[in-house]
């Protein structure tokens, strides 16, 4: 069976830059640790969005701008990027909470093997939920898993709520 881990957005910004949280700098050591020690293919997500950020949807209803290519905000955040590189990575651009060409690159990668997927990254109540839901829509027998403890949400409530949602679509939730 094929493993595949998906880090969901571990970029500056939403770790200690534009939207970060202490959660999310609490976690990313955990993180950095389950990637340099994972046993399979990495896909990487990066939230990338433009100078026009404000002026579309996402903008006018989250008036932060962040994630901005070419800005030290949309790098991933040193030390997840240190493990990336050590292991190797796929890097999966998007343009929106989930990425559209996540499960292609999946299905593409495993051959027609069984395959599982583990997801860790930011935001749990956004970006995080948004993937897994989408990979659990196009795979819906496949093992797919959140690692709770390499998460982190908007805030600790939005992310017990969001892996309460994921936990209710049939998502294994580790702490």
């Amino acid at each position: 069976m094929k493993r595949f881990l998906v880090v969901v957005d571990m970029q500056k910004d939403f770790v200690d830059g534009a939207l970060g949280t202490p959660e999310a700098e609490a976690m990313v050591e955990r993180a950095a640790e389950k990637i340099a020690a994972f046993d399979g293919q990495i896909f990487a997500t990066l939230d990338t969005h433009g100078e026009n950020y404000m002026e579309t949807a996402e903008g006018k209803k989250l008036p932060v701008p962040h994630c901005i290519e070419g800005t030290p905000g949309h790098a991933l955040d040193g030390r997840i990027a240190a493990a990336l590189d050590k292991h190797g990575y796929t890097p999966v651009i998007k343009e929106t909470f989930g990425s559209v060409k996540l499960p292609g690159l999946l299905w593409e990668s495993a051959r027609g093997e069984a395959f599982s997927v583990e997801f860790i990254g930011l935001c749990t109540d956004i970006c995080v939920v948004s993937n897994v839901l989408l990979v659990k829509a196009h795979f819906p027998e496949a093992e797919i898993r959140v690692d709770a403890s390499c998460c982190a949400g908007v805030t600790p409530a939005k992310h017990a709520a969001a892996l309460e949602t994921m936990r209710s679509c049939q998502i294994d939730v580790i702490e």
